[in-house]
């Protein structure tokens, strides 16, 4: 195999002619043997893109259904003191920045067998409040209503969940609240001062225990309430210009059996 010319041969006087390089012959084979890696490479950036963007939008539908409920809720309450449960969580977010201050959502503010959480009203002059029948005891679900109230002096535009949380409590000790998955949507919510919207919500009378609050959905068996003499009431989380407040009201009594 001929060896490589070394320099000095290549500029003696009568060293041989090296070949002419056409540089536009080059080019153009060469961009021709990297046309399909080009190809290749842009495909797997449109997909990456693609991809990102269904993810983007699957992040921003579970920031959308976070927010329905509470923009910055922990999935546990805070301590509460004592037996741990019940009235602190309820103190919450009430107009305040909603990525300043943390609390629990409001279908976690009262839980099995803790304190019913005292709701302090807000500053918008939101109240909700909880319409049922008396029903019968046994373990199934009774249906009635939850009404939003402005009571306000303005306007108040914003967005909700339309499953508002339910609560049932007897002297204070809560015995029930709304639990399990949810359907994820969203309710506008837009009322003028003494303008009402009315929400479907439902209700079990049967009592829950702690292990319930721990596990990821109540026990299938649970006891009946006795017969007798409850409190109802609801709760919702309405975030309006992007804080997300805590709305409830007075309770309602209902008889059982």
């Amino acid at each position: 195999m001929a060896s490589e010319p070394n320099l000095r041969d290549l500029f003696r006087d009568d060293a041989p002619a090296l070949p002419r390089i056409d540089a536009a012959t080059v080019i153009r084979r060469s961009k021709r043997r990297r046309l399909p890696a080009q190809v290749g490479v842009g495909g797997a950036f449109v997909l990456a893109i693609g991809g990102l963007g269904v993810a983007g939008l699957q992040g921003f539908g579970a920031t959308d259904s976070a927010s329905t409920m509470s923009t910055t809720s922990s999935d546990q309450a805070p301590d509460q003191g004592g037996d741990g449960r019940g009235a602190e969580n309820a103190q919450g977010l009430l107009g305040g920045d909603a990525t300043a201050v943390k609390r629990a959502p409001a279908d976690r503010i009262n839980l099995c067998g803790g304190t019913l959480a005292e709701v302090a009203p807000n500053d918008l002059g939101l109240v909700l409040t909880a319409d049922f029948p008396d029903a019968p005891a046994g373990g199934s679900p009774v249906t009635g209503t939850a009404t939003l109230t402005n009571t306000g002096t303005r306007a108040v535009a914003g967005y909700m969940s339309p499953t508002p949380a339910i609560t049932l409590s007897q002297a204070g000790t809560v015995l029930w609240h709304s639990n399990g998955p949810t359907i994820l949507s969203i309710q506008d919510v837009t009322l003028a001062p003494g303008e009402s919207l009315t929400l479907a919500a439902s209700f079990t009378p049967v009592a829950c225990g702690v292990e319930d609050d721990s596990a990821e959905a109540f026990r299938t068996d649970l006891p009946p309430v006795a017969p007798g003499e409850y409190q109802l009431s609801a709760a919702a989380d309405v975030t309006v210009d992007g804080n997300a407040v805590l709305v409830a009201g007075p309770a309602q009594t209902v008889r059982i059996g």
